[in-house]
């Protein structure tokens, strides 16, 4: 059975700053691309929204998914199980908290995802395309208010 190949990137201008995701679905002869830009936010949350994007973006949850990252922020916090220990401390004091509880019904409603780190800027050519997505996005808009930036930011606990 194929599977879903999946890169994705975030980026920001400053952290907190201008930024923006790029996502590419690959899958047999078919190729989608995917940004946004946000006007204030960091780069793990930028990351993290181009996982969620990718995975909410699937119309079968049939096919396996393989999603690269150059993010050890949202690689290790899946893969060494670190979300799940979040979740039952009900997200106290966890940057992101906004992001991490939509990721998990995305990824939930998926059977069968996978995640493999990638080195940044090391030639891949997804990987790169990613990351020119992202930053596009992140200095040429249009830009989006990341309202769980914003949210966060203006926190008094």
């Amino acid at each position: 059975m194929s599977q879903i190949t999946v890169y994705t990137d975030g980026a920001s201008r400053g952290n907190p700053g201008p930024g923006g995701y790029g996502v590419v679905l690959m899958f047999g002869p078919h190729r989608k691309e995917l940004s946004q830009g946000y006007s204030k936010t960091t780069n793990n949350r930028m990351e993290l929204l181009a996982v969620i994007t990718a995975l909410e973006s699937m119309k079968r949850n049939d096919l396996p998914i393989l999603i690269h990252s150059d993010s050890k922020y949202v690689i290790d916090s899946i893969e060494k199980g670190w979300l799940w220990g979040w979740v039952k401390k009900g997200f106290k004091g966890k940057k992101n908290a906004d992001l991490w509880q939509r990721f998990i019904p995305a990824y939930n409603k998926q059977q069968n995802v996978k995640f493999k780190w990638v080195k940044g800027h090391a030639g891949i050519p997804e990987n790169e395309r990613c990351d020119e997505l992202a930053t596009l996005a992140a200095d040429n808009g249009p830009h989006l208010t990341d309202h769980g930036f914003e949210a966060e930011a203006n926190s008094l606990f």
